[in-house]
């Protein structure tokens, strides 16, 4: 029987209580072998997550040589995590002095974020009665950043064979040099895609402290429908604007090895979920339209120049002055005659935009060049939608009779999505309106 690898993250590991109902969900299949969790998050609004408290940490350390001060809090949040446990003869208080001297000595932002999943790893291992594995001895990174899938899946599945059961810290491994190194913020998520893939695992559940995906942001509209059932393609597209229940990046181990995902919660472990398929797997739901998604604080640079169409090259020169400055595009909407490049205004401060433009002018010549400012993306997506008739009309018909202007549009060559720019003030509304054109329940707005 292949194991079931579990994910616990966010408020579900915030105290000592709801750790208590991770281990009876642990405990309540035998499949459940394997587990990766996160450090502890807040446990009520204006609470600081312990991995916010390690970076301020890792500040303090460098700027005053230790982090007593910040790290008093990080002690005290692990220690009434293990009194709420009643883990007595746990020796939690020479583990985090240990944890608190290798903050102060290593000085690494690396390390130090990466010790509140450490340390939640090893009070959950002992409360359990399972083996704790450091992520630091089965997940290893190359040279260039990227997952060495040829020393962690081997190495990660030899370990686990030998354990009944065990806990696995998420969000870090070890580099090409030894050290420890950290995934992206939600990197946790990526951890137990990696754990799934290594032992071939049945299913990921990942435990959040929502009963799904919702098909649009609930701060948006009130009550939005749960999607029972998403596949791959169609939950990276939306991850990937915005739809953030699971890291965006941790689709791709579990893909490969064609391994369902499962979005649970802690909370209200009896409610279905979200279940996440690969593509050979995934049926068609019946939706023309499975979620909508996106971002503001986007920039447009629209350039023109007669007869593009026919300059090779045109394009690589203009991407080659982006590469330069190692900054990635979002989109690049194009036309016989037009190129627009959609970027992230975030890596665009500092001056930054107008070296851009000048050095595209060198590049390139255009006959004309302008930027839009402060828009949002929205991302319409499904499978449904390549078969059925209308949909755009119908996507576009909602934006026109809610009156917004729409400054770009982008389809994917699948056509699993639509994604149109617009002013970030038109944001909230853009999301209402295509919501309402494609769900039959209307929900109340917010």
């Amino acid at each position: 029987m292949k194991p079931i690898v579990c994910k616990f993250g966010g408020s579900s590991l915030a105290d000592g209580t709801n750790i208590l109902k991770v281990c009876d969900i642990l405990k309540s299949n035998p499949q459940r072998k394997y587990v990766v969790v996160s450090a502890p998050g807040k446990r009520f609004s204006g609470d600081i997550k312990v991995t916010d408290l390690l970076y301020q940490c890792f500040r303090e350390a460098t700027e005053k040589g230790d982090c007593s001060e910040t790290f008093s809090k990080i002690r005290k949040r692990f220690t009434s995590i293990v009194e709420e446990l009643g883990m007595n003869g746990f020796d939690i208080a020479s583990i985090l002095d240990e944890t608190e001297k290798q903050i102060d000595e290593q000085r690494s932002a690396d390390f130090t974020a990466s010790r509140g999943e450490y340390l939640n790893a090893r009070i959950i291992a002992a409360k359990l009665g399972w083996t704790f594995i450091d992520a630091k001895d089965i997940i290893f990174f190359k040279e260039n950043g990227t997952l060495d899938e040829a020393r962690s899946y081997p190495e990660i599945d030899r370990r686990l064979k030998e354990c009944a059961g065990a806990v696995i810290p998420g969000f870090y491994g070890t580099d090409s040099e030894g050290k420890i190194r950290t995934f992206s913020r939600g990197g946790s998520d990526i951890s137990g895609s990696i754990v799934a893939r290594a032992v071939n695992a049945e299913l990921y559940e990942n435990w959040t402290d929502v009963s799904g995906f919702l098909a649009c942001d609930p701060r948006i509209v009130n009550s939005p429908e749960k999607i029972e059932v998403i596949s791959f393609k169609e939950l990276r597209e939306l991850s990937y604007m915005g739809a953030n229940v699971l890291h965006a990046d941790s689709i791709f181990p579990v893909r490969k090895g064609d391994i369902p995902i499962k979005i649970k919660n802690t909370f209200r472990p009896e409610d279905a979920g979200t279940l996440i398929l690969p593509s050979k797997k995934y049926v068609l739901q019946g939706n023309i339209v499975t979620g909508i998604a996106g971002k503001k604080d986007f920039t447009v640079i629209f350039l023109e120049k007669s007869m593009m169409n026919g300059e090779i090259g045109f394009a690589r020169r203009v991407l080659s002055v982006l590469e330069k400055h190692k900054i990635c595009f979002e989109h690049m909407p194009s036309g016989i005659d037009t190129l627009s490049l959609v970027i992230e205004s975030r890596y665009l401060s500092g001056g930054l935009l107008d070296v851009l433009l000048e050095e595209i002018k060198e590049a390139v010549h255009p006959d004309y060049i302008r930027v839009l400012e402060n828009i949002a993306l929205v991302a319409t997506v499904g499978h449904g939608m390549a078969s059925s008739i209308g949909t755009s009309a119908k996507l576009f018909r909602a934006l026109s009779d809610a009156e917004i202007n729409v400054r770009l549009i982008d389809q994917g060559s699948s056509e699993l999505n639509i994604i149109v720019g617009i002013d970030n003030d038109d944001y909230e509304k853009c999301v209402r309106a295509i919501y309402h054109a494609f769900f039959s329940k209307k929900s109340e707005e917010k």
